[in-house]
């Protein structure tokens, strides 16, 4: 298929081909995730930004769920057509379609049926209990088109078509940008019209994707024959997506823990974490953009048994996610006050949302290694460490930290508890990377030499 040609450009080639579409989708991305805060910003009211900063773990859950299928899958299909099965990576994709369906209609029954305990659970107060309430709802009743709308987007990556994933994206950013004024501002419906635009904006980021479908050759597929035909590789699925859906679900675990601390402090801490958090997130999500981008590449290589250019691509990963962490976080530093004024007009919650962006920048240039290595293991179908490497981070250091360093530095603490995280799973993660690539590298030879 002509999708699969961009497998066999020359690597520079194939690493812009795949890896600048993906950062562009996460552009798109960081403008639909800050248009509700900032629009909602307009309100001045920071009660209502706090309340939608204690959501994020409920929406940190949909798109981990959304990344279990999505990237897990989009390997699977890439390694199924690296070694020429094409109906076995059609069966993949129709699998991992018809999943996120069911799983996003149980998702949101569950947490209607659990709302109150879950709210209070996130640390959601009486003052911002209302917004916290109708924003989660309106949210998680979307949860199914929520879910399939991502997963579709990371899936035809894995068969190279970049294209209808990107543009999807625009459709579904554009129509965000479009809705939230109309609905928070114009409609009165604050926190809950900006999780109505949500919804929406998914909703038609779908039908794009249909529409696509219907004029193309394309892998995508949504019959539900063979899925039925393929339900036994779910686990594989699973396995290989867990390691970015389970550091989405700690991220969304973590971030609770932490308001649950700021709240001591009042809401205004709260406001304040929240929009340095939307400041910050740039270089992160860049930076693991353009790895998970390039990741179908590593897998299609590694299907096709072809190491050099494994290695090759590792190499120039590493230069790139360290231009973008260096040249975005100076930006973010120096203009952290710009940053954090498009959510909040408060001037004291603005000073403190400054003073965070400088302590999570700090780790910015070096994230990527961690991201690299993360993609490297989950294209050579090394699952499990991944997964160890995303506990790692997220859980088993970030959490416990966020309690030391709040005993030792009150609310400073906080963010400098994800700056030690980041750094102590960079190194480790180096090291695991080092190790599984001589280990897959003599796996690949064995098998040519049999």
């Amino acid at each position: 298929m002509q999708n699969q040609e961009i497998f066999k450009k020359p690597v520079w080639k194939a690493i812009f081909s795949m890896g600048i579409p993906s950062l562009i989708s996460v552009l798109v991305m960081i403008i639909y995730n800050m248009a509700d805060m900032y629009f909602i910003g307009f309100l001045n009211d920071y009660t209502q930004v706090a309340a939608v900063s204690l959501i994020m773990p409920v929406f940190s859950i949909m798109t981990a769920v959304s990344m279990l299928l999505g990237n897990g899958g989009c390997t699977l299909i890439a390694q199924a057509l690296g070694a020429g099965e094409k109906k076995r990576a059609r069966s993949y994709m129709s699998l991992c379609i018809w999943t996120a369906i069911l799983l996003g209609v149980i998702i949101a029954g569950l947490i209607i049926v659990f709302s109150n305990p879950l709210l209070k659970f996130l640390g959601t107060n009486e003052e911002m209990w209302q917004y916290a309430r109708n924003y989660m709802l309106i949210l998680v009743v979307g949860s199914p088109a929520m879910l399939l709308n991502y997963a579709i987007a990371c899936l035809v990556r894995g068969e190279g078509a970049i294209k209808p994933g990107l543009i999807a994206n625009f459709v579904s950013t554009g129509m965000n940008i479009l809705l939230d004024p109309v609905l928070i501002l114009g409609v009165k419906m604050g926190v809950s019209g900006a999780a109505l635009a949500t919804v929406l904006s998914n909703v038609i980021g779908i039908v794009y994707l249909i529409w696509y479908k219907m004029h193309h050759e394309m892998i995508l597929t949504f019959n539900p024959k063979p899925a039925r035909e393929s339900v036994r590789h779910l686990g594989r699925v699973f396995a290989l997506g867990f390691p970015n859906a389970i550091s989405n679900i700690l991220n969304g675990v973590a971030s609770t823990f932490s308001n649950q601390l700021l709240v001591l402090y009042g809401t205004s801490a709260v406001a304040a974490m929240a929009a340095a958090g939307k400041a910050t997130m740039i270089v992160g999500l860049l930076q693991m953009g353009l790895c998970m981008g390039v990741q179908p590449l590593m897998a299609y290589y590694y299907g096709a048994g072809d190491m050099r250019r494994i290695k090759e691509v590792v190499m120039k990963l590493f230069i790139l996610t360290l231009g973008i962490g260096v040249v975005f976080g100076a930006v973010g530093m120096l203009g952290s006050k710009a940053l954090v004024g498009l959510f909040i007009r408060d001037l004291e919650v603005v000073a403190l949302g400054q003073k965070i962006v400088c302590i999570q920048l700090l780790s910015a240039p070096f994230v990527g290694i961690y991201y690299i290595g993360q993609n490297f293991m989950q294209a050579t179908g090394n699952a499990l460490m991944a997964t160890i490497t995303s506990v790692l981070r997220q859980g088993v250091l970030l959490i416990p930290l966020l309690y030391i360093m709040n005993a030792i530095m009150k609310m400073m603490g906080i963010p400098t508890a994800h700056v030690m995280a980041d750094f102590i799973s960079i190194v480790v993660t180096s090291v695991l990377t080092v190790i599984i690539y001589k280990k897959v590298k003599n796996q690949l030879k064995q098998k040519r030499e049999a």
